[in-house]
């Protein structure tokens, strides 16, 4: 889970209801397109404020920043109960009707943290002309390691008999005591009630079935490489959802730049925020260059 140190939009960001014909997404919007826009998608558990710390980074370099929440994740609406709006294909078309409803003509670079990397590369290979790039953040080529999905296992056989808060519950009482005591969990949170928000508000099919499909993506760096498009790999120096040997050998068949985040594990977006904008923005220039 990632865990924003603020669900605050920073100064001249907005939050907004997104228009498309697949319905209304929330977005979070800063800047002004001088060079481009960025579309920015969560991982698994994630939501738009994952990455409010980027915001003024890449505003300040040019770029337009949106950062959605997908169909059922936080304040966008999603079944509950029905997993069949969330099978991948579906959330690939979502995320191409947001593409279309955020373009303004100029180049449009594409940033799929973890899950969202996997619905990004799924919207890609069904069009990849609206984008002029795709970064992979801490997003690897197939299922992710046999621990966290034993991890998801657990949390799919949860939901299937408790309810949200039940499982929420269940999570922090789970949460390693050294974490608990430092705050180093949620700090600039109020007492985790913005994660826990966020959690509740979240739809548990959603949940279920996202989880089911990082338990069993298959490899498609190959038809990702075959489209001629600039590729970014980026990810912290630690990472237990995909190993980094595992990131390193996806970027050689991309043919992807690569970056690696010092002192960031999964989350590098909250962890490293401006060493993360930075590594953006000098991939996305040095394609403009």
């Amino acid at each position: 889970m990632s865990r924003p140190s603020t669900f605050t939009p920073p100064p001249g960001a907005r939050a907004h209801r997104l228009r498309t014909p697949r319905g209304e997404f929330a977005v979070i919007e800063a800047g002004t397109a001088v060079k481009g826009t960025v579309l920015l998608v969560p991982g698994f558990t994630g939501s738009k404020e994952d990455f409010i710390a980027l915001h003024e980074p890449l505003a300040d370099a040019g770029y337009r920043t949106v950062a959605v929440d997908g169909r059922g994740q936080y304040e966008s609406p999603g079944a509950k109960d029905d997993e069949a709006p969330y099978a991948q294909a579906e959330l690939a078309k979502d995320l191409l009707a947001q593409a279309a409803a955020v373009s303004d003509g100029g180049p449009l670079h594409l940033v799929g943290h973890s899950l969202g990397g996997q619905i990004s590369r799924a919207a890609l290979l069904l069009d990849a002309s609206p984008f002029a790039s795709l970064t992979l953040m801490s997003s690897g080529p197939a299922q992710i390691s046999a621990g966290q999905q034993q991890r998801l296992k657990l949390l799919r056989d949860a939901l299937a008999v408790m309810g949200m808060e039940q499982v929420w519950d269940a999570i922090q009482a789970m949460e390693a005591p050294e974490e608990t005591e430092t705050g180093a969990l949620d700090e600039g949170l109020d007492d985790r009630a913005d994660l826990r928000r966020r959690w509740l508000a979240t739809s548990p099919a959603q949940l279920i079935a996202t989880g089911r499909q990082l338990c069993a993506e298959p490899d498609r760096v190959a038809d990702l490489a075959a489209v001629d498009l600039p590729k970014h790999v980026l990810s912290g120096e630690r990472d237990d959802t995909w190993p980094i040997p595992v990131l390193d050998d996806m970027a050689v068949r991309l043919g992807a730049h690569r970056t690696v985040i010092r002192d960031a594990d999964h989350s590098p977006n909250t962890d490293r925020p401006k060493a993360t904008a930075d590594a953006l923005i000098a991939f996305w220039d040095g394609i403009d260059g």
